[in-house]
């Protein structure tokens, strides 16, 4: 395997999974913030089927994905099987619980009182919103954590999708998984290493946010 080969396979990975985490950010946060204001009848259900999510096989993710997009499937016609997109949309469906999840769980650890403090003061609902964002900082950027971390070590889904096809749709975990079949083991510890180095590189960006936040939040006192 060449260096280009490994560049672009690390690319592509970096892509796939950080389109996909991103995505799930932009939606997941809304959902957490909607379940966490706002009473509707089934709304335990509705939290319950995203605490279900979190735990989601990625091979069941695959088969939804792939039943879907299938040339015989019900969005056959976008003839997004074996694409990246096909491979961002199952990582997506993996990572948006997680976030939803997760936020959720962090909005519920808020002092409430911080909020009713907030609506006495004559704060608006997204100033609001806003304090409740400030205040679960931290279990955000945790949620990001997990969910990044999640799929960017994901082999099922994306193998299933995405069709591990040569210079188009293989990442780094299917490309593991093919060189060591193959036997090649030396190349398939070298992108073992590339992609340990990439989660560990993003997941310390991230913790140093989380930790920064933490200090601040602690105020002058903070030791």
């Amino acid at each position: 395997m060449t260096g280009s080969e490994i560049l672009q396979i690390t690319l592509l990975s970096l892509l796939v999974s950080g389109l996909a985490a991103l995505l799930a950010f932009l939606t997941g946060l809304p959902t957490a913030v909607f379940l966490y204001l706002k009473d509707f009848p089934g709304k335990r259900l509705v939290i319950s089927l995203v605490n279900t999510g979190m735990g989601l096989p990625p091979v069941v993710v695959g088969l939804f994905v792939a039943i879907l997009f299938w040339r015989t499937g019900p969005l056959g016609f976008l003839h997004l099987m074996y694409t990246p997109a096909a491979m961002i949309i199952a990582q997506f469906i993996i990572a948006f619980p997680v976030i939803a999840g997760l936020s959720l769980a962090a909005f519920e650890q808020v002092d409430p009182e911080l909020l009713l403090q907030a609506k006495a003061l004559g704060a608006s609902k997204i100033q609001t919103i806003w304090v409740l964002f400030r205040e679960s900082k931290m279990g955000q950027i945790a949620a990001i954590i997990a969910a990044f971390g999640g799929v960017i070590s994901e082999v099922g889904a994306v193998m299933m999708v995405g069709g591990n096809i040569k210079g188009y749709t293989r990442v780094l975990t299917t490309s593991i998984v093919q060189e060591t079949r193959m036997g090649n083991f030396r190349s398939a510890l070298i992108l073992a290493l590339i992609l340990l180095s990439l989660s560990f590189a993003v997941n310390w960006f991230l913790t140093s946010l989380q930790q920064k936040g933490e200090k601040r939040w602690k105020g002058p006192n903070w030791k």
